[in-house]
């Protein structure tokens, strides 16, 4: 069979990390196009592996010899570009979020499914981390019993001074909000967000860091521990809370060095150093998946579930109070 001819929409930095996967870590997958809102930057990135700059967004999706789309863009992108896949028919891989809020997700997963396919897949690419496959397969085992709790941890070195609190519980929660429907098999029906004393590194007004909880319909209890200006390294960790015991992943253990009389290791400084195993893993499947006209992973409804918290989030995050999440019926 021929390569799929794969398009690449938006090129910043998860953008390009796609496109060295496609063209260097995974089989039977070729970019052909690559768009992004700055032509010098697709350029940069298409020159060196013999694609061609698009200008248009959507004449590249359109395009006869695309089979397939990535799409990197900004948020604010995603709907009509996901749609336009929709239209022509053909698989997209599209990095969170599925658009910017719940409504308009919903819209793109009834659009899904009058199409009778399933063509979108979200990114949520810590179900193909080899820790949070082997954590939930723990749970399926019944090894442990049923679990109880997730207790997570979600860190990064360092933000601009313009993330704010809303945007901590949209761009970084919404990991562990996917990942507690992954992990747990049901969906998140509350959301409350405790904010503590900030970091004197947090402008003025920026609660940083959050605790946030989550609630499951059947009572189980998810803390997340969000805190995005450490000053120390990014550090994503989950602890499950069952009847017969515990486990952890995301412990960072690395080579660990003895000497001179002090010990230490190191911990991964960003996302796609701690997860690019993880990446390449999804996308190798997906374009398995897409060979075949459909998707291997994290798909609209999905995206739309995750919306939906985070959006309960941010609201929790405003008002203080314990927020409902409310998901429209399933198509």
């Amino acid at each position: 069979m021929s390569d799929l001819k794969v398009a690449v929409i938006g090129v910043g930095k998860m953008g390009a990390f796609h496109v060295d996967s496609l063209t260097r870590r995974t089989r039977g997958a070729q970019v052909v196009a690559v768009n992004d809102f700055s032509p010098e930057r697709a350029a940069e990135i298409a020159g060196p592996i013999g694609a061609r700059v698009v200008a248009d967004p959507f004449e590249a999706i359109g395009a006869a010899d695309v089979d397939a789309v990535v799409l990197a863009s900004p948020g604010f992108a995603h709907e009509k570009q996901v749609l336009a896949c929709l239209e022509r028919g053909i698989p997209v891989l599209c990095e969170k979020p599925l658009t910017m809020d719940g409504p308009t997700s919903y819209e793109v997963v009834r659009a899904e499914a009058e199409t009778g396919r399933s063509l979108i897949q979200v990114g949520f690419m810590r179900r193909f981390d080899t820790e949070y496959a082997g954590l939930r397969s723990l749970i399926e085992s019944g090894d442990l019993g049923a679990p109880l709790m997730l207790h997570c941890t979600h860190r990064n070195p360092e933000v601009p001074d313009s993330f704010t609190s809303e945007m901590a519980m949209a761009d970084s929660v919404v990991h562990e909000a996917d990942c507690t429907r992954f992990l747990l098999g049901e969906e998140v029906v509350a959301v409350t967000v405790l904010k503590g004393t900030p970091t004197s590194s947090a402008p003025a007004g920026v609660s940083d860091p959050m605790l946030v909880l989550f609630e499951t319909e059947s009572g189980r209890l998810v803390t997340v521990e969000s805190f995005v200006r450490t000053g120390v390294a990014y550090e994503v960790r989950t602890e499950l809370v069952a009847e017969r015991g515990q486990a952890t992943i995301g412990l960072d253990q690395n080579l660990q060095v003895k000497q001179a009389g002090r010990w230490g290791g190191t911990i991964s400084p960003d996302f796609v150093v701690r997860f690019g195993a993880a990446y390449d893993t999804q996308m190798q499947r997906w374009v398995d998946a897409a060979a075949q006209g459909t998707i291997d992973g994290a798909g609209s409804w999905d995206g739309y579930a995750a919306a939906a918290i985070c959006e309960a989030g941010v609201e929790a995050v405003r008002s203080g109070r314990r927020t409902e999440v409310k998901l429209e019926a399933r198509p």
